[in-house]
């Protein structure tokens, strides 16, 4: 199997998602959710059609051409997947495979139903994936590892995972600048980039840079549109304990009803918070930002003050270049080779 077969593989596996009927759409959703109760209907769907949206041959080609794998020089690379929103490891099991190597993947027991399935879509469509996909219950034998977890998480993976080459990943956020100067439309565009998949991704803004004496209203009445996630039980708990503990402490905080803003200089804002940061100029954030690169994934804004933005509502739109940790996962694979 050579790159344009696995290529066409994966090109066939995106039609399939884009095929499925309703009772399979069901049936994932109901498989997801008896797992993880944060996968709702909305955000499997929404996840999948991302997916989607990335295997299209052209997309997939362009990726490729920028890199040179030998083909019968696979190796055994064992990826411990996470967990936090539906499928979030696809984008390693896509890496490891359509770069010829062969894939051990231990699933998070948050999501282990998506990436079972889309191994079996596989199969189907080329059966000689059936020798390069295995789950495993533990990681042996491995000649890499790619492993994502929590920050605790990572420790132990540096250590236990120190003698292969190995990327570990950590806790990342993603934060979004504010001039005041941004339309409705815009602040609307951010509540997508904060609010969907409940703010458990790298890709959710946990954290706003506002101008000083920065006026909120506008934002609070745009956000007004993503109230409905509060009717979800967890995030609604969420909430409440945060609120209370910010009660009891006497924590100043802003509170829209659904969601707490509060003034802090940390990034990682808890499930149901959004932290803000005044600033005054450019170079004061522009040094922020830089020594805090460690902990943001991206960044999300209309102005030029940071060169790398992504537009309001787009953070969760990730394309193939988008690497998790901006660690480029398919030269790592390429250098095992």
């Amino acid at each position: 199997m050579n790159l344009t077969d696995r290529i066409e593989a994966f090109v066939k596996l995106g039609n399939c998602i884009d095929q499925l009927d309703e009772e399979a759409w069901q049936h994932i959703y109901l498989k997801t959710a008896t797992y993880n109760n944060w996968f709702t209907p909305e955000n499997t769907r929404f996840a999948l059609d991302n997916i989607r949206n990335l295997l299209f041959r052209e997309n997939l080609e362009k990726w490729m051409s920028a890199y040179h794998f030998k083909e019968k020089a696979s190796r055994k690379v064992g990826v411990v997947m996470a967990g936090n929103i539906p499928a979030v490891g696809f984008h390693d099991f896509l890496s490891v495979l359509i770069s010829g190597h062969e894939l051990q993947m231990k699933l998070s027991h948050q999501d282990p139903f998506l990436l079972d399935y889309f191994s079996n879509m596989l199969i189907s469509i080329n059966p000689e994936f059936k020798n390069r996909i295995f789950i495993v219950e533990q990681l042996k034998n491995m000649q890499a590892i790619i492993a994502t977890g929590s920050d605790n998480a990572s420790r132990y993976f540096e250590y236990y995972f120190k003698k292969w080459p190995h990327i570990i990943r950590k806790n990342r956020t993603s934060c979004a600048i504010l001039t005041g100067s941004e339309t409705s439309e815009m602040m609307l565009a951010l509540g997508k980039d904060i609010f969907q998949y409940y703010g458990l991704g790298c890709r959710n803004v946990s954290k706003l840079f506002v101008p000083e004496h920065y006026d909120f209203e506008p934002l609070f009445n745009s956000l007004e549109a993503y109230q409905p996630v509060f009717h979800h039980h967890k995030y609604r708990n969420n909430y409440d304990y945060n609120k209370s503990i910010y009660l009891v402490n006497k924590a100043p905080h802003l509170d829209t009803g659904f969601v707490l803003l509060r003034e802090s200089n940390e990034i990682v804002s808890p499930i149901a918070c959004l932290y803000f940061q005044y600033y005054q100029n450019k170079s004061q954030l522009e040094s922020y930002i830089r020594e805090n690169q460690h902990k943001i994934q991206c960044v999300v804004s209309d102005t030029e003050i940071w060169s790398q933005n992504i537009p309001f509502g787009m953070a969760q739109h990730p394309i193939l270049q988008d690497y998790a940790d901006n660690i480029d996962t398919l030269r790592f694979l390429e250098k095992l080779a």
